[in-house]
């Protein structure tokens, strides 16, 4: 990738580090950041356009200029979605009012009690589900919700996939991680066989559903599987290439499960004053690529996983007609994990604990 680069389709925005919940499987509200210092939405105008673009934080509802970024980020592209506890209710039902087009999903970690209780914030469950009967009132289209697997909510995501599906709303999945962002270092799923027998459960469910989007969620939660059991992430992580972050001081980062125990450099910064094509383009950033081809980390979150799912969808998809056609006939799931080779440098993913150095390529 010498002089062929190809630009990014997604694209997050981490819009602050300022959270009003506490939650136990994420230390941001500990490190809030200060607004004087957050990125501006002019800041963002330099940015190319995407087919995505997923606005977050901490929680961006407590930024007083939210629509300023939500309308220059739709110069940029038509899809944006906006990732929110869901407490600050009023706040999202004033900005969808504007921006109709919008996409929300609410974090909800399991029924009420467990919600709360995850979450530090007593009215936490009930806040994000008002969130979402109000959106849906409002005949908003794009919204859902989402939860963090821990030790202590596995089963309570049952009962969440079957309050989305009856009122059809996105659900969406995820196991807890260890990196820079969530300053967490002890997010480690103990109770393994509980959790992945409801992951399995979740998985029969989904392939029973007949749309393939829901086929496809399956071979992702059994990519879930394959994190917390410590294998290798099914295919090959191409953050940086497809996909970046922004954090709310500019600094462009590949992902953000980043670790300084194995590697955390930067991209650039959109305040730089170069061009955006400039900071993609430039050889420090193909260092970052480099660093993320032989990355030791095994992460499988949806903005990593989901758009090389899509780039290798010939291989993924015999997994998903077979195990499709398992479930309409009534055979057993097929749930051992899954490893598609595409080239793929053999370091990445494999765990190890030493740093890595990025080297220019060759």
């Amino acid at each position: 990738m010498k002089n062929n680069y190809i630009m990014p389709t997604d694209v997050s925005i981490i819009t602050t580090y300022r959270c009003q919940m506490k939650c136990q499987m994420c230390n941001i509200w500990h490190h809030p950041t200060d607004p004087t210092q957050e990125i501006k939405a002019k800041d963002l105008e330099l940015l190319p356009q995407f087919k995505f673009a997923n606005i977050t934080g901490g929680e961006p509802f407590l930024r007083d200029d939210l629509e300023d970024i939500v309308e220059v980020m739709f110069t940029k592209t038509k899809r944006i979605v906006i990732s929110t506890s869901g407490y600050h209710y009023k706040k999202i039902f004033k900005l969808s009012e504007r921006f109709p087009n919008i996409g929300v999903r609410v974090s909800i970690e399991g029924l009420s009690q467990t919600n709360n209780t995850l979450r530090g914030r007593d009215e936490g469950f009930d806040r994000g589900l008002k969130t979402l009967l109000g959106l849906k009132s409002m005949g908003v289209k794009d919204i859902g919700f989402g939860i963090t697997v821990s030790n202590r909510n596995s089963e309570d995501m049952l009962w969440l996939f079957e309050l989305g599906k009856s009122m059809n709303l996105e659900f969406a999945t995820a196991a807890f991680h260890n990196s820079y962002y969530f300053h967490k270092d002890d997010n480690f799923i103990t109770n393994k066989d509980e959790v992945i027998a409801n992951f399995h459960e979740l998985i029969r469910r989904l392939l029973k559903e007949n749309h393939p989007k829901s086929w496809f969620r399956a071979l992702f939660n059994l990519g879930l599987i394959g994190y917390i059991g410590g294998q290798r992430r099914m295919l090959p992580c191409e953050a940086g290439s497809v996909n970046f972050f922004i954090d709310p001081y500019g600094e462009v980062y590949p992902c953000n499960g980043l670790e300084e125990k194995y590697w955390k450099k930067s991209m650039g910064n959109v305040r730089s004053g170069k061009t955006f094509e400039e900071i993609w383009t430039d050889p420090e950033a193909e260092k970052i690529r480099n660093c993320v081809r032989s990355c030791p980390k095994n992460c499988w979150m949806v903005g990593t996983a989901a758009p090389v799912m899509k780039k290798y969808i010939k291989q993924v998809l015999p997994w998903v007609v077979k195990n499709k056609l398992k479930s309409l006939l009534g055979l057993p799931i097929e749930f051992y994990p899954q490893y598609f080779d595409v080239g793929q440098d053999k370091r990445q993913g494999d765990l190890r604990e030493t740093g890595i150095e990025c080297h220019d390529t060759d």
